[in-house]
């Protein structure tokens, strides 16, 4: 993955939307809370937190959560950059990564505005910068059913 590039104000303003969503996980079972924010080209954000469900398999992670709420306000391209934080105390402080269910939602939204996002993996030491085609190469998305 790469890193290395210096935080902007924009990425550091996602960072913290992202933050902030993940205060509003609803994760009793886990204890895993993750917040994800998406910024789109005409600098809006939207945010998603992962909610999880007592039948452990229906849980929506906060990627998907986010996709969801960007969709049902009719958003269909333009994304750019997605911040996704989780727990500090959970995974030594590595970058968290979007699951692969995340990726490919993430690659539909993606797809339907022709772009290839900046994932801002977040831990806490380090921010992972990584493009989403790198996350999920060979992604299959809207253009293969046509």
């Amino acid at each position: 993955m790469g890193g290395g590039e210096a935080m902007t104000k924009s990425d550091e303003q996602l960072i913290a939307a992202a933050r902030e969503a993940a205060e509003r996980s609803y994760s009793p079972y886990s204890g895993y809370a993750v917040g994800a924010a998406m910024r789109f080209a005409d600098g809006s954000v939207v945010t998603g937190t992962n909610v999880e469900n007592a039948s452990y398999g229906l849980a929506l992670c906060a990627e998907t959560v986010a996709v969801g709420r960007a969709m049902a306000e009719g958003r269909r391209g333009g994304l750019e950059a997605v911040a996704v934080v989780g727990p500090s105390d959970k995974g030594g402080g590595e970058p968290i990564t979007p699951c692969g269910r995340c990726r490919q939602v993430l690659n539909e939204l993606a797809q339907l505005g022709n772009t290839d996002p900046e994932i801002l993996c977040v831990g806490t030491v380090r921010v992972e910068r990584v493009r989403l085609s790198v996350l999920l190469p060979h992604a299959f998305g809207p253009a293969a059913l046509d």
